[in-house]
């Protein structure tokens, strides 16, 4: 990552120089790979610019899901993105809701925002201010801390990847089914690189948590986000997801040149 460093022509090269790191998640292009992963996910489709102003709801018991990584009137998330969006831009069509995502915080229910909250998201969606918002609570809440954690397992950009999008469905709360919990349990199964395991064993591992995790509630126990998707990457050897890369989800295929 980085700019190379110009030599002259015949500076002899240090006896031991180290390679140069390998790009992760946070690399753009492979940042762009993990937005269409996850947006194959979620909305059924890679175009997920086109997913700020999706909102509804999927009787998963959270409220509104909503934006590009699914922000919830129900976790608490969406309540920080809209309290972001009034501290940034005061008076927005999104603020005067705010009363009512604090009373619904930590239920389904949709008192005081329907009718016409599902409108004037779709309204906000069009504004960069919101659109941004969007952006930078995803790498605060979800993004950076999993990228942050993987480099830290010593894993390449797949796992950093299967961290992300653990992180994103679970979230890193203190129940059985959060991300810290999913690692927990893989890590009593195999030792990540930066503990002197083998990445792929890990990275199984993990994976066979994650799926336990997402078996544990109806609305996630559809697990080939995983299963014809990761565990794809993961059996090709594709530790740096390098496209092409071919995979499904919910039976519908992808790729990316």
């Amino acid at each position: 990552m980085g700019a190379a460093t110009c030599v002259g022509l015949f500076r002899p090269a240090p006896a031991a120089a180290a390679p140069a790191a390998a790009p992760g998640l946070d690399d753009p292009a492979k940042k762009e790979i993990a937005m269409k992963l996850v947006s194959s996910a979620e909305n059924s489709s890679l175009d997920w610019k086109a997913q700020y102003r999706y909102i509804e709801d999927i009787g998963d018991g959270r409220g509104y899901t909503a934006g590009i990584i699914g922000f919830c009137s129900g976790t608490g998330d969406m309540l920080d993105l809209v309290q972001l969006y009034a501290d940034r831009k005061p008076g927005n069509v999104l603020a005067g809701y705010l009363p009512a995502l604090r009373r619904v915080d930590g239920t389904d229910s949709h008192d005081g925002l329907d009718p016409s909250f599902p409108d004037d998201w779709r309204k906000a969606a069009r504004d960069t201010a919101f659109q941004q918002a969007q952006n930078d609570e995803r790498d605060r809440v979800y993004f950076n801390p999993a990228v942050r954690q993987g480099k830290a397992d010593g894993l390449r950009v797949l796992g950093q990847f299967a961290y992300y999008d653990a992180i994103v469905m679970h979230g890193d709360g203190g129940d059985a089914t959060s991300f810290s919990s999913i690692r927990r349990r893989a890590l009593r199964q195999a030792a990540p690189p930066a503990q002197g395991g083998d990445e792929t064993t890990y990275l199984n591992a993990f994976l066979d948590a994650r799926v336990w995790a997402m078996k544990q509630e109806e609305a996630h126990s559809d697990t080939s986000r995983v299963d014809t998707a990761q565990r794809v990457f993961l059996r090709q050897g594709n530790l740096d997801l390098n496209p092409p890369l071919d995979w499904k989800v919910y039976g519908d295929s992808y790729h990316i040149g």
